[in-house]
């Protein structure tokens, strides 16, 4: 292939009808004595051009004059193709609050697939990122490495103290209602089928579900807890037949309340299995919320925030920040709500 022509001053000088010197001057980011119309249209032109010789400065070329993007990365264990819905819903609501600020969203990878070397090859000297989303937990080394590069982060579904912004759902507001919600139907046997352990999301949420049940004057039977490496459907299905056999007990659990929605979903499938009707012998309830819940055969009672507003919240925030080191960190926690579907019924 021919190689690509070397752009000059002189060219860019030529084309916007100033002088060399002119370009020279902005494109070294001195603004004394230049127009501000022209001093953007001076790096718009050269940066449209490819034009990047060392020494041009491209933190003093005008954020117009740049492409706008802002990266997002997804926590290990997931990929773009495979995200599952419910990052699907808070992407969907990223990428549109993005968009109404002239933004895009890109996608850079998955946490287990960007090394020290792929994150540096983003943040090359003119870069267009203005910021980063992580969707999920990542390693604290992960995130050191990320915040050398790059100090306006937003963790969704996720808390870093201390090291980046956040946005969660209200945990402790969302397995009050279900469980408020099993009671008042006439449960007081409510098991828990818990998955991601290890991750600071599942503790948050089995807590928060611990507390709800003490706070409604029910007890855990820790027999009837089961808690798994991972969090989909396989495990829903998988937690939940490693106690069908003990459904014959008088003090089998008459509902359950699961990690998050996939989790509800295996469980239900599992049931079905062993000849068991949700909710007429065991009502499923699970402790997030995105639209799959209504997708489902029984659709599925769920409570947490709205996905799409958690993506939402972080664009804003990315976009608010500055990356100074003295910025203050904001951990922003949504409302959550109960969803009442059909998975869920009177106790026996």
């Amino acid at each position: 292939m021919p190689q690509r022509k070397k752009v000059s001053q002189q060219r860019i000088a030529k084309d916007l009808g100033v002088s060399q010197a002119l370009v020279s001057l902005a494109l070294n980011g001195r603004k004394d004595g230049i127009g501000a119309e022209t001093y953007q249209r001076i790096w718009e032109h050269a940066i449209s051009l490819g034009y990047q010789p060392k020494g041009m400065k491209f933190e003093q070329s005008p954020q117009e004059a740049r492409a706008r993007q802002v990266g997002f990365i997804l926590r290990a264990g997931l990929n773009i193709h495979t995200q599952g819905s419910y990052f699907s819903h808070v992407l969907h609501g990223l990428h549109s609050a993005l968009a109404e600020r002239g933004y895009a969203a890109v996608y850079l990878g998955a946490e287990d697939a960007l090394s020290r070397e792929r994150l540096q090859q983003f943040y090359h000297t003119g870069h267009s990122l203005r910021g980063i989303v992580l969707l999920g937990e990542v390693s604290g080394p992960f995130l050191n490495q990320l915040r050398q590069l790059e100090r306006r982060i937003v963790a969704v579904s996720a808390r870093h103290t201390g090291h980046c912004h956040s946005v969660v759902g209200n945990e402790p507001h969302a397995l009050e209602g279900l469980v408020n919600h099993l009671k008042a139907l006439g449960h007081t046997r409510i098991g828990w089928l818990g998955g991601n352990v290890g991750m600071a999301r599942h503790e948050a949420r089995f807590q928060a579900y611990q507390a709800a049940m003490k706070l409604a004057g029910l007890m855990l039977d820790p027999r009837y807890a089961v808690s798994l490496k991972q969090g989909d459907r396989a495990e829903g299905s998988e937690a939940m037949l490693r106690l069908i056999p003990d459904a014959k007990r008088k003090d089998f659990p008459t509902a359950f309340v699961t990690y998050n929605l996939h989790m509800s979903i295996g469980a239900v499938q599992a049931l079905r299995r062993s000849g068991m009707s949700v909710p007429k012998h065991v009502s499923i309830a699970a402790a997030d919320y995105s639209p799959l819940a209504l997708e489902e055969e029984p659709t599925i009672t769920a409570a947490g925030c709205d996905a799409e507003k958690l993506g939402r919240a972080a664009a804003k925030l990315v976009l608010d920040s500055t990356g100074e080191d003295d910025e203050s960190f904001h951990d922003l926690i949504l409302p959550s709500f109960v969803f009442v579907g059909q998975s869920t019924g009177p106790g026996r």
